[in-house]
């Protein structure tokens, strides 16, 4: 939706409003121009029906603001005298329109000290659990999100089976641009493939402030920008599923270009403005190696893998009796195989030759081998030729909403003949550690700002799969940080210390008091 729309969407709210409820503020010794006027109406209202001002903002927040129209419909009825099961049933399946019954049909009785406190049990129960509800979901959408590591594309820094916390505050909270939706899920209904969204309305992309900008060897988490992968039931024969930025799949990956940057891929490793990228201590990148044996020599390749902390199987197989292929190693893992009894060559494998699946699908580049390629930013100008438009045309015309025409040799832009684009927005190139098992930007480009959801902070949780008993969780990893200096720590024993004096210090307290009565 553009802004002109939003303004007429807004403006017939306010009349919808206005026409069920100026005899409503009447009847409670207001004067019925105050249900006409945008916010301070609501401010008015929150003042009749006995409740906090600061309700108001929660009725303009996203997604919060479909919690708190149904409390505010029923909180409305019950002011006014209807407080049974069936007035509260139908201000709710009537989207609060029954308030325009009691506005114009019924005899206005306002209960100024009406009761707030729930009557009984179950009133109380639902009463607390809408307010965790939008506690919850304000936590979720603007300050942290649980998040799940599905793949091994950061295998070594993330592993599959780690749970973390996403901060929304490091790179500003994004405020949802899909308005209606379930809350504290992503794009569809948990057991079911039913989506969890309505497509409609839109909201524009808007960020909050940051605390920090988007580094160089940061790990991300953002949305997926080419999914289109089925997740609910459609119709047969439609190709995907197009989906809202904000509801597009979760992915999490390295950072390794920002915007302004001059990226290339040279043998598998990246160049940034013509200089090896250096990664922190903490990555740990992965390459293909091939293991030439002797045939020979007896290798215990069980306990090796577990030495070098191969936790994704599927990362190596067997070709031959003499040969092994390993689909994930690091160069450190590399240099353990090398003095290893019975391996007589390690050799990192380097694709070579041209692959049209690589970005941007002009069969010139592979995966370890592509570039120089610019990472757009805001406000930066480029030439458009024939040769460019491969890099920008996905930019032009899906991330930044324009139509894009070719008549002979001129490029058309919203219809103008032109020879450049000025970008709207920044550009990211995101990569995992795990080169060869990585679906990441090499195949499908540039990661655009408002696709960013936030950065991982914290481990909390890591659990292995493959693992026996207590050894299910991989201790050493629960209460670790995601980034900082040196190798990751766990920090969960402070965590049960501190729980521990928690729980003798409230006993104790307790015990004291006792003895004071």
């Amino acid at each position: 939706m553009t802004l002109y729309s939003w303004f007429v969407f807004f403006l017939a709210v306010q009349i919808i409003h206005f026409l069920g409820t100026w005899k409503l503020y009447q009847a409670a010794g207001r004067k019925s121009w105050e249900a006409a006027i945008p916010v301070y109406n609501s401010i008015v209202l929150m003042k009749i029906i006995g409740r906090p001002t600061w309700w108001t903002l929660l009725l303009f927040i996203p997604i919060i603001n479909l919690i708190m129209f149904p409390v505010v419909w029923v909180e409305t009825l019950r002011t006014f005298g209807k407080k049974s099961t069936l007035d509260t049933i139908l201000g709710l399946f009537t989207l609060g329109f029954y308030i325009y019954v009691v506005n114009y049909t019924q005899k206005l009785e306002y209960n100024k000290d009406r009761k707030l406190t729930p009557e009984n049990k179950t009133a109380d129960t639902i009463s607390s659990l809408l307010f965790a509800i939008i506690v919850a979901t304000l936590v979720h959408t603007y300050v942290v999100q649980p998040y799940t590591i599905p793949t091994s594309s950061l295998e070594k820094s993330l592993l599959i089976g780690d749970f973390l916390f996403v901060s929304k505050i490091n790179y500003g909270p994004r405020v949802p641009m899909t308005t209606v939706a379930l809350p504290m899920v992503h794009d569809s209904i948990p057991l079911t493939k039913r989506k969890s969204y309505l497509s409609w309305p839109q909201l524009p992309y808007f960020r909050l402030p940051a605390i920090e900008k988007i580094n160089r060897c940061d790990i991300v988490v953002f949305n997926w920008p080419v999914d289109t992968v089925h997740y609910f039931f459609e119709p047969k024969g439609r190709p995907g599923v197009i989906k809202p930025i904000d509801k597009k799949s979760n992915y999490v990956k390295r950072c390794v270009g920002i915007p302004g940057d001059s990226l290339s891929i040279k043998d598998g490793f990246v160049y940034i403005n013509g200089e090896k990228l250096v990664l922190p201590e903490r990555a740990k990148p992965q390459y293909s190696y091939l293991v030439a044996l002797d045939g020979k020599t007896s290798i215990d390749f069980e306990s090796l893998f577990k030495e070098l902390d191969i936790t994704d199987p599927a990362g190596f197989r067997t070709e031959k009796r003499d040969t092994l292929f390993l689909g994930a190693l690091t160069e450190a893992g590399a240099e353990r195989f090398k003095n290893t009894p019975g391996v007589t060559a390690v050799i990192r494998q380097v694709d070579k030759g041209n692959n049209n699946a690589i970005f941007p699908h002009i069969n010139k580049w592979n995966q370890d081998n592509m570039g120089p390629i610019y990472i757009p930013q805001a406000g930066k100008t480029v030439a458009l030729t024939n040769e460019s438009l491969p890099f920008y045309k996905e930019i032009i015309t899906n991330y930044e909403g324009n139509t894009l025409k070719l008549e002979g040799s001129k490029f058309l832009i919203n219809g103008k003949p032109t020879t450049t684009y000025t970008f709207k927005q920044n550009y990211y190139w995101m990569m995992g550690d795990n080169r060869h098992n990585s679906e990441d930007s090499r195949y499908w480009g540039y990661v655009p700002e408002d696709h960013i959801v936030g950065k991982p902070v914290f481990i909390w949780m890591s659990w292995d799969t493959n693992g026996k008993g207590i050894n299910k969780v991989r201790w050493s990893r629960v209460f670790t940080t995601v980034d900082g200096e040196g190798q990751p720590h766990s920090y969960f024993k402070y965590f049960l210390i501190l729980l521990a004096i928690y729980f003798v210090g409230d006993f104790i307290w307790k015990k004291r008091r006792e003895n004071k009565a």
